[in-house]
């Protein structure tokens, strides 16, 4: 799992910070930067909130096949 450079990226589109961000879906800011460096592997839940949170699909923020990239 590499970094979740989608999820910061969105999340910067909607100029929110990791702590805006963690505060919306009921993480600490921690979690959110672990979640945006690769360290750690949320749940399906806290996927669709920051989904919900940030306006785009699970496809776009968490799914690494290789036609996404394209």
């Amino acid at each position: 799992m590499g970094k979740n450079l989608r999820v910061k990226s969105a999340r910067a589109a909607k100029d929110m910070s990791q702590k805006d961000l963690a505060e919306a879906v009921g993480v600490a800011r921690q979690t959110m930067n672990a979640i945006e460096k690769g360290d750690y592997n949320p749940s399906i839940k806290l996927c669709i909130a920051i989904c919900k949170v940030l306006g785009k699909t699970l496809d776009q923020l968490f799914w690494e096949g290789e036609d996404h990239e394209k």
